[in-house]
């Protein structure tokens, strides 16, 4: 089901006004927020009821109240907006709840500031794939450094048999020369146990990463190898955890996600290097 924005209300009887707006690959969860809350309505009373509850006990009660799998808060804190907490679920999903606990939005909040509508949930994203990328050694990484300054870098979760993988690997040597360091995470399309990841593992397990990498995506057929140290199942996981649909997926340093292709002049120009 294909669905951006959606309006309930007078959900139950306590016409709690629910408004969710949602990017796409994550309409399977808000249909499922949305069962659960209605839920919330019919258990409304018992917020007041314990009046010493903590809000993140209510709001974990508040979203098991429709009897489905668990789901846990990971946790909560103040927005810029008054009266409005940000909730962070196990799963990753941000949704935002009012302080009292009884009124929750599900979907990205914006706030107004002089260069124009920032997306806060967003912030909060590029935050956290900043660490979770932080948290893979380099020498997991097959890293193309400039030969002069390194002025910034991007990661790119990245596939063998990709086409537009190979059509960005062929620009690795502009990026270099405008100073952009590459580091490559392996993310086979076909999951962990696929040829791909296997072609994978051959350019990760090599003596010579860089140059296997550069041969296979030029289609050079080279033997197949598998080694013990090889990282590109947990590196798979790790894409898929940062909500990698596709290749290439490029992250800035600053945590931007940019699903596919772009040409080097353009990510010159996302990264502010002239």
């Amino acid at each position: 089901m294909d669905m951006s924005e959606m309006d309930m209300s007078k959900a139950g009887r306590s016409g709690i006004f629910l408004k969710v707006q949602l990017a796409p690959r994550f309409s399977t969860l808000v249909l499922m927020l949305v069962a659960l809350l209605a839920a919330v309505v019919v258990n409304a009373e018992t917020y007041s009821s314990n009046p010493h509850k903590s809000l993140e006990e209510k709001i974990t009660a508040a979203l098991n109240a429709g009897g489905s799998a668990p789901i846990k808060v990971q946790e909560v804190k103040k927005t810029p907006a008054v009266g409005l907490l940000e909730v962070t679920l196990d799963n990753g999903l941000v949704l935002y709840a009012t302080e009292a606990g009884d009124h929750f939005v599900v979907g990205d909040l914006y706030a107004i500031r002089k260069e124009g509508l920032v997306n806060l949930a967003e912030e909060k994203r590029e935050l956290d794939r900043v660490a979770q990328i932080d948290g893979v050694a380099l020498d997991q990484m097959i890293v193309f450094t400039p030969e002069g300054e390194t002025r910034d870098y991007i990661t790119v979760f990245t596939d063998v048999t990709c086409f537009y993988c190979q059509k960005l690997h062929k620009e690795v040597a502009d990026l270099n020369s405008r100073g952009i360091e590459v580091r490559y995470l392996a993310f086979p399309r076909g999951g962990p146990d696929s040829e791909g990841a296997l072609k994978l593992s051959t350019a990760w397990c090599a003596d010579n990463p860089q140059k296997t990498l550069t041969q296979m995506k030029a289609g050079v057929a080279l033997p197949l190898a598998d080694c013990d140290s090889s990282p590109v199942a947990a590196q798979y996981q790790l894409g898929s955890a940062m909500g990698v649909r596709g290749t290439p997926a490029i992250v800035t340093s600053s945590g931007q996600m940019i699903p596919g292709y772009k040409p080097a002049a353009e990510l010159a120009a996302v990264l502010g290097l002239q």
